[in-house]
């Protein structure tokens, strides 16, 4: 394929003098795929490794088989018969080489039964070791010793509805299971499926992204050290139970969507793959990259072909065992830099396209792993976590990409924190603040957040919390007129409403966040003595008395605007009007307009009320009522205020630079005064 051929060097000129490094991206990986033998067979065929190894059943007997070319020895090692997660070795059974690094045990039916324990002795040149078997998919915890063993799982779940279709435009609800209770405790699937799916549905959200799901033996790693990458975490239920609440989502609308972390792992050498054979280079990279400097875990070595196959296999169990819709992939700037991004300010291009600090192995990695989700399934989506801003993250493989179908657009949280962090009560740069919202790379479709969970992790702070600060523990009763208050409740709605109506294809919240939720995240650790006090929602702040009431219905009625008037994202954000230091935004996106009065004075906007008729789709004040008006052809627009208005389409631009046009007549009567 020749370089001009190729789209993501057409669609930005910047890209045309690196176009020789770019076609590299695809010759690399057309040489893997060789090297893979993926010319004869597809990737989903190849990606089948959870169906060999691992324990089976299968002709009445049973069969495990474990990859270990390091080993001398494996004994398959059977714990008690009484069902419980505390380990006692009584039955040894010797594995046997059957080639090519692979061991082999048939079992009698009757010698395993469900819910029993087992483990892997594996003993190598100078060494030995217990292990947990790599393929396992499901693993408990002693309580006595905290250890973790393998334990076999008969079960056979009955899906009841097909997965919904597809979002256009995915508005995200991201989740942790464990802290979804109020309760001072870890929170099950059940529990969350019971109480958290139809709040969110009514809510408005039509996707769950799903924190942790991945066996992780640190609670307070948030699941991002995962040690068992086929196994449910046992600490939130059975793996019937996490079927049956994606069940349930789909079957309430819902696109469910699992944090898969396939960046690093954790350290641990009984859970866990580190030394599984003895050999460090088994999994991971036995030099200088083997250890993650800022995370304390280990990092994959891509380039290795039992790697490609363990990790897609893991992509290829989740999707169909689960019936998971797609994947958000954590740290992939890690995974793409050999010094995985740390500390670096991507300036110029020449950073991404470094030969000596790209790591063309992880990249190639990605670019199959997408391959292979929408082989299996076209509908699914992907969600690269991706900070430096690599050209082609998202865009299709076979044009120069990776093939995510999304990038998170990072910058934006970023830019909030250190706006609020200058002035928490307004009076903000409205150019800087447009060009920041839009900032993104418009062949790659993106998905805009205001806070994450990162975002408000221990030694970080909510949103709303960085702008009230202590007065959120006095200040939150629906009755009180604090002026310092009632400024901090309206520009979370704004900071809200802008980043949405700015957002490229998509948007995304944190579990909590849409009502303001107080405080921080933090896991029992223990800095902490081990407290559950900052890992856990608080719901019962959703009081009609409280002010958290009126932001969390604040953000059911902006979704309910967006999804009702969706094709606006067709449209680019068109700024109509900046002042940056009145701190006035005004732009027009599709048929909306969107009037921003991020100051301390009142705005007037004229010449409009000629032009339009009837009342404001959503109105944000500091007043109750809102007292933004359109009086003798004018906007008024109050401090801390902003104005949605609907109009209708003749003149403007669309994306496609077609023609389209405006009158500027409000066609909605309806007032949504928030």
């Amino acid at each position: 394929m020749k370089n001009s051929t190729l789209q993501l060097i057409e669609s930005d000129g910047y890209l045309k003098i690196y176009s020789d490094k770019i076609q590299r991206r695809l010759d690399l990986l057309h040489h893997k795929e060789a090297e893979l033998s993926l010319i004869d067979r597809s990737l989903s065929e190849f990606a089948c490794g959870h169906l060999y190894f691992g324990l089976h059943h299968s002709n009445g007997e049973w069969i495990f088989r474990e990859f270990a070319p390091n080993a001398i020895r494996i004994d398959f090692v059977i714990g008690t018969e009484d069902g419980t997660p505390v380990w006692t070795p009584t039955l040894f059974f010797p594995m046997r080489p059957s080639g090519n690094g692979n061991w082999e045990v048939a079992l009698p039916d009757k010698v395993l039964r469900d819910k029993m324990l087992y483990r892997l002795n594996v003993y190598w040149a100078g060494g030995c070791g217990e292990r947990l078997p790599a393929w396992c998919n499901r693993v408990v915890q002693d309580p006595n010793t905290f250890e973790y063993s393998a334990q076999v799982w008969i079960q056979d779940y009955q899906w009841k509805f097909p997965s919904p279709r597809k979002p256009e435009i995915p508005f995200i609800y991201e989740a942790h299971i464990g802290m979804a209770t109020e309760t001072p405790r870890v929170g099950t699937f059940n529990e969350f499926r019971v109480e958290r799916l139809p709040y969110i549905k009514e809510a408005g959200y039509n996707a769950i992204q799903i924190i942790g799901i991945q066996e992780h033996p640190y609670y307070g790693s948030f699941g991002y050290q995962v040690s068992n990458f086929f196994a449910v975490s046992s600490r939130f239920g059975t793996p019937e139970e996490l079927k049956s609440l994606i069940d349930e989502a789909h079957g309430l609308g819902l696109f469910v969507i699992m944090d898969l972390v396939h960046s690093h792992s954790v350290k641990n050498e009984l859970e866990g793959l580190n030394l599984f054979d003895g050999d460090p280079g088994l999994y991971f990279y036995p030099d200088q990259r083997r250890n993650h400097v800022e995370w304390g875990t280990l990092c994959f070595n891509y380039g290795k072909g039992n790697v490609i196959h363990f990790l897609l296999s893991n992509c290829k169990y989740w999707l169909e065992e689960f019936n998971i819709d797609g994947f958000r992939f954590d740290g992939v700037s890690s995974m793409l830099y050999n010094d995985h991004g740390l500390h670096t300010n991507f300036n110029h291009y020449d950073m991404y396209f470094d030969d000596f600090n790209i790591n063309y192995d992880a990249m190639n990695y990605l670019q199959l792993a997408n391959l292979l989700v929408h082989q299996l399934r076209p509908s699914a989506i992907t969600i690269a976590e991706e900070v430096s801003g690599m050209p082609g993250v998202a865009y299709p493989v076979k044009e120069g990409g990776i093939g995510f179908d999304y990038r998170l657009n990072m910058g934006i949280p970023d830019y909030w924190i250190k706006t609020i962090e200058e002035s928490n009560t307004g009076n903000w740069d409205t150019a800087h603040m447009f060009f920041e919202l839009t900032r993104k790379r418009k062949e790659e479709k993106t998905i805009s957040y205001v806070e994450s969970h990162d975002q408000a992790l221990v030694g970080d702070q909510t949103v709303i919390f960085r702008m009230l600060k202590e007065k959120i523990y006095d200040n939150m009763l629906a009755i009180n007129k604090d002026p310092f208050t009632c400024r901090a409740i309206a520009l979370h709605k704004m900071i809200r409403l802008v980043t949405l109506a700015t957002s490229g294809n998509g948007y995304l919240n944190f579990m909590g966040n849409e009502f303001g939720h107080p405080e921080w995240i933090d896991f029992p650790r223990k800095g902490n003595n081990w407290s559950y006090q900052y890992a856990r929602r608080q719901w019962s702040l959703l009081n009609p008395q409280l002010k958290y009431y009126d932001l969390g219905e604040f953000d059911k009625k902006m979704l309910r605007l967006f999804r009702k008037f969706s094709s606006i994202f067709s449209a680019d954000p068109e700024l109509i009007y900046q002042h940056p230091k009145q701190s006035v935004l005004i732009f027009r996106r599709g048929c909306l307009l969107f009037l921003f009065n991020f100051g301390c004075e009142t705005f007037y906007y004229p010449d409009v009320g000629s032009k339009m008729t009837g009342k404001p789709l959503l109105r944000i004040a500091m007043s109750d009522p809102p007292s933004s008006s359109i009086s003798d052809n004018t906007f008024v627009i109050p401090s801390i205020s902003s104005i949605v208005v609907r109009i209708k389409e003749n003149k403007c631009k669309s994306r496609t630079g077609q023609n389209i046009g405006t009158t500027g007549k409000i066609l909605d009567q309806q007032s949504l005064s928030l």
